[in-house]
């Protein structure tokens, strides 16, 4: 298999293989009018096997809230065609229109234009909160 090279963009590798297409619908790549290539089952020898996306631009999001879908992800910052950052995203302390809140009794639920705002409580445990009803938020 041969997927091409890109030249300004990102790639993100070391995705649990099988989640690839989770982390696709989360950046919403499908809306987006770029190219992108996702590969499933690659082999790898760290992991086994595991999945990778190359996108040709760099999505308008917040990357890091990527370390709370998976800590283990590498996202690779690509510009003229060389590698220029290589990282592992940390959780955000704050994570805005993300996660929505499950609690029925939130203010969330009733009021439409507030955002959906969750604070990080505990690094350790990678969880976060409504910033408004203090909810646990759910898992992805």
């Amino acid at each position: 298999m041969n997927i091409d090279s890109i030249k300004t963009g990102i790639v993100i590798d070391h995705i649990k293989a099988g989640d690839g297409m989770r982390i696709y619908n989360f950046l919403n790549l499908g809306e987006m009018d770029c190219s992108v290539a996702l590969i499933k089952n690659a082999s790898s020898r760290k992991m086994g096997k595991k999945d990778i996306i190359k996108v040709d631009t760099v999505p308008d999001t917040d990357l890091n809230a990527l370390g709370f879908i998976d800590p283990n992800i590498t996202l690779n910052i690509i510009e003229n065609g060389e590698r220029v950052r290589k990282y592992h995203p940390e959780l955000p302390e704050r994570m805005t229109n993300i996660l929505k809140c499950k609690n029925p009794r939130c203010i969330t639920t009733t009021e439409q234009e507030l955002p959906h705002v969750f604070i990080l409580t505990d690094r350790e445990r990678d969880e976060y909160r409504c910033l408004y009803c203090e909810s646990k938020a759910p898992a992805l």
